[in-house]
């Protein structure tokens, strides 16, 4: 068990909630979880997750016929009396003294072992389950470029996306100073989109990232473009400068 591994610390904090922790690793991990509030947080999150389970199942009385029938195949005796045999005990006293003269069972051959067995079995393929979910590798993300250019054809910005995540735009060469009363503005348009999404204003000849909560469509041939506006940007929501550079994403 090594808890400075992340894996190590999941299967440990599972094994431990299961009660399945290896003896010889008890101890150590105890030590850890008592300073540890990372290793407290993931403890906290199995036993939210595990033994949540228990109260979904709806207890089920087994009926005498299956108890005895258990009794029988585990060696067991089942011992009846009347209320005629023993009147003045209710028929209580020859099955406590039959219970007195039963053997005890080996520990494989005890019902209660193999209950807690049977259910420690499940508890274990449910953390199985819950492992290789967690372990699954993630899909590799969507991420698209596009190079912007001037119109003379020199490549002045490239864009950096990914689905789901940030757009982020980074200069290629010096681009000089943005003129006096004036800004520049990042602007993207889908094939499909009707009109162009503003992604803000962008500092002189320095990267920009966008949160991807801006970012309308991210797809095939999205048109990336950097305007001139006025210093606050466009007024009207829309590109009303010349268009400074211009690309289109490529996935790659």
């Amino acid at each position: 068990m090594n808890l400075a591994d992340r894996e190590d610390r999941i299967v440990a904090c599972g094994e431990y909630v299961l009660g399945t922790l290896p003896v010889t690793d008890r101890a150590a991990f105890l030590a850890r979880l008592s300073t540890d509030r990372e290793l407290q947080a993931e403890v906290v999150f199995w036993q939210d997750r595990l033994l949540g389970l228990a109260r979904r199942v709806r207890p089920l009385a087994p009926s005498a016929a299956l108890w005895q029938g258990i009794e029988a195949r585990l060696g067991g005796e089942t011992q009846q009396a009347s209320a005629a045999e023993a009147p003045e005990t209710g028929g209580l006293a020859p099955v406590r003294a039959a219970a007195s003269r039963r053997p005890a069972l080996p520990l494989w051959e005890r019902l209660g072992f193999w209950q807690t067995f049977s259910g420690l079995g499940l508890a274990a393929s449910l953390l199985l389950a819950f492992m290789l979910v967690a372990r699954a590798p993630s899909p590799s993300p969507v991420n698209y470029v596009a190079v912007l250019q001037s119109s003379d054809q020199r490549a002045g910005w490239i864009v950096q996306a990914s689905v789901g995540g940030p757009v982020k735009l980074v200069p290629l060469a010096d681009l000089g100073t943005i003129p006096a009363g004036k800004s520049w503005q990042l602007w993207t348009k889908g094939k499909s989109a009707s009109a162009p999404t503003s992604l803000g204003l962008v500092p002189a000849a320095d990267a920009l990232e966008v949160p991807k909560e801006r970012l309308p469509y991210l797809g095939e041939e999205q048109l990336f473009e950097i305007t001139l506006e006025p210093p606050d940007g466009s007024p009207t929501g829309r590109p009303t400068g010349p268009v400074l550079f211009l690309g289109k994403a490529q996935r790659i």
